[in-house]
């Protein structure tokens, strides 16, 4: 789709976004009205209830509004008004008088009237509300004012818009599929994790499918990071205020961490749960006087980490409070930097391609926002146009195609984010890789150079697969809950059709298990098809059906997830074949 195409599309979305709040206010005049903006998959709008909150019940009567509103071919008309006039225009609308009053002296205040309908706005519209072509509501959720927790829940109404109804279709019918693949249903059914209400939001717990499978990542990425001489630590989930005092995180981060006592009594131990690894490690490096020729010194670990996360924006396993990830600190002298950049970044391109997510992921160049130094970000203008000048070179000598995000930086330093779309659509962070030219020296780290002078080193900040949890979810996504064989939980099911091919049933199992996989034996007193349909459906990869013929004449009839009915095969070929596909890490 061209820039000039997609403007269109949001263009329309944005109109068809204020004709929902028309028929909104038409059917429920005593709604409060809040913003509606278009997204990139639609649109919603924001409404303050005067009743109980809308639901997807609500739409039927709520689409036939709209479209009457279109057919009535309304023009909608662009004008502007001086603030007075403006504030009098909305009085009975207090979320649009914050937002005016909000606005800087002078700047002009624009509005949209279509008919009987008039709304603070910056438009762009289209001319008449006939333009509006294919719609539809999709979801009503709760959403706080301006996305501040402490402020009133609003409902916020969702849909999207097209310029036909055979694309409208088609996006419904993938929106179908993509409720069929979401993690946070799928992952639920297949039993990888749930929630507890008394446990608490944006805490999941893993159960033994889920547990297994970061387990199986895990040992597999630590045993990789060994191999590329990355050294193992292990540090406290927790420290006093002293430590993010001096790493910059007490005064740019505290509002994402969980405090343990006042954070405001200084006469008093106060502590934090770690958002992150860093000040940690660097105690590591901190225990000893270090040499260039201890650099690159390369400390990773399996952390726990913590984050107080809006309650909005919670989902499933992908956005949590509490998470486990793969992360390293790469401390260098500055001519190591590109290799070692180099060196992450190929690590990380391994991890997501053996686990088949690399070929959906984009990168984008994470900067500063020069605009907001002081609130968010640490150093001068002159050290974080040293740090993006410097990652900017990397990233063109390594060939890396990237989009640029202002204001997307980490407090201390710009970063590679490697990006990935849930089902939905919704962007998020799988990988980072981040360059630091700041934290070393708040930290008093140095080195002594070959030349016998002190000098601070480099670091980077890295991770190597991520977030288990958030992999996790969209592997669930990626494959239908299909993983690929060297990750499922339960790789083998044994169906044997009567009791007396249980003795057989066990034998096979134990052969299996002694060759390193996961094998289980379904022995209940059901029919062979239900316990078929039932494995089927938990994305068994291979199911082995055991009666007479193959307990006299020592084989397995094989059904395989991929491929079906395999009939008749020899142990040792079906060992071979399995042994391959979990050694390959095949991606099924």
């Amino acid at each position: 789709m061209s820039d000039i195409v997609y403007d269109e599309l949001r263009t329309m979305r944005h109109s068809c976004s204020h004709i929902l709040a028309q028929a909104v206010k038409h059917l429920y005049p005593d709604t409060k009205l809040a913003i509606g903006p278009a997204i990139d998959n639609g649109f919603y709008y924001d409404f303050d209830c005067a009743g109980k909150p809308f639901t997807a019940e609500d739409f039927d009567a709520i689409e036939a509004e709209m479209k009457s509103i279109i057919k009535a071919n309304l023009r909608i008309e662009r004008f502007t008004l001086p603030r007075a006039e403006a504030l009098e225009l909305m009085k009975d609308e207090p979320y649009k008088l914050e937002l005016i009053n909000d606005l800087p002296e002078g700047e002009e205040i624009s509005f949209y009237r279509q008919g009987d309908f008039t709304d603070l706005c910056a438009g762009p519209h289209v001319a008449y509300t006939k333009k509006v072509k294919a719609f539809k509501l999709t979801s009503a959720t709760g959403a706080y004012w301006r996305g501040d927790s402490n402020r009133k829940m609003l409902t916020r109404i969702y849909g999207t818009a097209f310029f036909t109804k055979e694309e409208l279709d088609a996006y419904l019918a993938a929106q179908e599929e993509a409720k069929k693949r979401d993690h946070n249903r799928l992952g639920r059914e297949l039993g990888y994790f749930t929630t507890v209400d008394v446990v608490g939001q944006g805490l999941p717990i893993l159960l033994p499918k889920g547990a297994r499978v970061v387990q199986l990542m895990q040992r597999w990425i630590e045993d990789l990071e060994e191999s590329l001489g990355c050294i193992l630590t292990k540090t406290p989930l927790m420290a006093k205020r002293d430590l993010y005092q001096i790493s910059g995180h007490w005064d740019h981060y505290l509002d994402g961490m969980f405090i343990i006592g006042d954070p405001n009594d200084e006469t008093k131990d106060c502590f934090a749960l770690r958002p992150m690894t860093c000040p940690f490690q660097y105690q590591v490096y901190l225990n000893e006087k270090r040499s260039y020729r201890d650099l690159p010194m390369r400390l990773t670990e399996t952390s726990t980490l913590f984050r107080n996360e809006d309650s909005g924006e919670m989902h499933g396993l992908i956005r949590v409070r509490q998470f486990t990830i793969s992360e390293g600190h790469y401390i260098l002298r500055p001519d190591q930097l590109e290799e070692e950049f180099k060196g992450c970044l190929e690590l990380a391109k391994y991890c997501l391609d053996t686990v088949g997510l690399l070929e959906d992921c984009t990168f984008r160049f994470s900067q500063w926002d020069p605009a907001n130094p002081k609130n968010k970000y640490e150093g001068t203008p002159e050290q974080w146009e040293e740090a993006q000048s410097i990652m900017g070179r990397i990233l063109d000598h390594l060939g890396v195609e990237y989009t640029v995000g202002i204001d997307e930086a980490a407090f201390y330093g710009p970063k590679l984010d490697i990006q990935y779309h849930n089902v939905y659509g919704k962007e998020d962070t799988l990988v980072t890789i981040q360059i630091d030219l700041l934290l070393a020296k708040r930290f008093g780290m140095e080195y002594t150079d070959s030349d016998n002078t002190s000098k601070t080193p480099y670091i980077i900040h890295r991770t190597s697969l991520g977030c288990y949890e958030r992999t996790l979810a969209y592997l669930i996504e990626k494959y239908a809950g299909a993983l690929p064989l060297w990750l499922m939980p339960e790789q083998v099911r044994i169906l044997p059709i009567a009791d007396r091919h249980n003795d057989y049933a066990f034998a096979c199992r134990d052969a299996l298990r002694k060759a390193g996989f996961r094998v289980t034996v379904d022995t209940r007193s059901e029919k062979i098809g239900y316990k078929i349909r039932e494995a089927q459906l938990e994305k068994i990869p291979y199911m082995l059906v055991l009666g007479d013929e193959e307990a006299q004449n020592g084989t397995y009839a094989v059904r395989s997830r991929k491929d079906g009915n395999l009939g008749t095969v020899d142990p040792a070929a079906f060992l071979e074949r399995i042994t391959v596909e979990r050694d390959t890490k095949a991606k099924g």
